[in-house]
């Protein structure tokens, strides 16, 4: 009896504690709402203060507006208005009830990697799941305006790290972030996005079904409060948490000067590993890539070879074999097996298909059957055709 009394104290000791961790979580969301976008500074100023609570208190009161420098006594007139008439409790409930929950630095589940990067965020709002402590994570990042060998490369390695159970951590932009997250998810993998908006919002539009497909099988994570509209100021500071999530950053395709690259910088501030993809030396979109190779950053060509670095010598799918668009692996024999080999990522005329074949395989083929060739393979989702004439490696990932 006594035993059980006991049981059933300790149960109710840890309902009340966990009742009052989820108010104070409220008032912490009040404090997020009202401090307003890029308002670092000043909750940093609000800490001497007291907890949320007790700044909410001051704030009703008047009395935080005394205590602060003039530096800061228009935002603490912007929280004293937002916060008359804000129902605490309500407003928080109404962000759960959307599947939205917010998790601080002190908590045990806020991720172990971000406590270690030398700028924290304090707060993560959070829908989804979380990654996992235990298993690998690689950001997967690069240009928006990817070319096709961009496109196909994130796929690739998205797919690749999914299927070797690493973790896919990217900022679901437009592009090689959005392009690597979504093949990692098909392939029945994990990836995490990491927001410059709040996670209520789906940014860019276009993105909207790897939005979702992340909230089913994934997650997503900002430090900005639900309804924070997305803005340019906001994107730097989200790439340090994007490189502190991840073991190491991959760069798919970046221009000499990148947006991409201030993700890399953080990465090296953090201590993490930077691996880059080569590309040719006339490609705008390769110059970011080929300048962090000849800085140091590894060079990795194939999701085998990054694989290979990152757990030690597990092998990934060999990059070079072509898929449908629905994904299947497809095995090419024969003439459609040469001509995919002499496809290039930039549309070549069917004449110069034909000079290259001609040369490399050391035997004639008509034009007719050329084109019969290379039709079949833009059928199988193995080949583009651009114009009338021009054909292209253009393969769907």
């Amino acid at each position: 009896m006594r035993a059980m009394e006991t049981g059933q104290m300790s149960g109710n000791g840890k309902r009340t504690a966990m009742a009052a961790a989820e108010e104070e979580k409220a008032y912490i969301h009040w404090l997020y709402q009202a401090a307003g976008m890029g308002s670092r500074g000043f909750l940093r100023a609000l800490e001497p203060f007291g907890t949320p609570r007790e700044i909410y208190g001051m704030t009703l009161s008047g009395a935080l507006s005394e205590k602060l420098s003039e530096r800061f006594q228009k935002k603490a007139a912007r929280m004293s208005e937002f916060s008359r008439g804000y129902d605490v409790a309500g407003a928080y409930g109404r962000m759960r009830e959307r599947g939205i929950f917010l998790v601080t630095a002190g908590e045990p589940q806020f991720p172990e990697r971000l406590k270690r990067i030398p700028d924290p965020p304090c707060v993560l709002y959070c829908a989804g799941r979380l990654p996992q402590e235990g298993k690998k994570a690689v950001a997967v990042i690069g240009a928006r305006d990817c070319t096709e060998y961009g496109r196909y490369m994130a796929g690739q390695f998205g797919e690749a790290l999914a299927k070797a159970d690493v973790q896919v951590v990217s900022g679901m932009a437009r592009g090689v972030d959005g392009i690597g997250q979504s093949a990692a998810l098909r392939a029945g993998g994990y990836s995490f996005g990491v927001l410059g908006c709040g996670v209520d919002i789906c940014y860019p539009r276009e993105n909207r079904s790897l939005y979702e497909a992340l909230l089913a099988d994934g997650g997503v994570c900002s430090e900005y409060p639900p309804g924070t509209e997305p803005r340019g100021i906001l994107f730097p500071p989200r790439n340090r948490i994007i490189s502190g999530l991840s073991d190491a950053v991959l760069v798919v395709e970046a221009r000499e000067r990148s947006g991409t690259l201030i993700t890399v910088d953080m990465a090296l501030e953090q201590g993490k590993e930077v691996y880059a993809l080569p590309g040719r030396a006339t490609d705008p979109l390769s110059g970011g890539c080929n300048r962090l190779i000849r800085q140091g950053a590894g060079l990795v060509s194939s999701p085998k070879e990054l694989l290979g670095e990152l757990l030690e010598g597990i092998a990934g799918d060999d990059a070079r074999q072509p898929k449908t668009a629905q994904g299947r692996l497809v095995f090419l024999e024969g003439v459609q097996g040469q001509l995919w080999e002499i496809l290039d990522f930039d549309p070549l005329p069917v004449q110069e298909l034909q000079r290259r074949y001609e040369e490399r395989y050391g035997k004639t083929i008509a034009l007719p059957a050329l084109f019969r060739e290379l039709l079949e393979l833009c059928a199988g989702g193995c080949a583009g055709q651009m114009g009338g004439g021009y054909f292209m490696r253009a393969l769907k990932t």
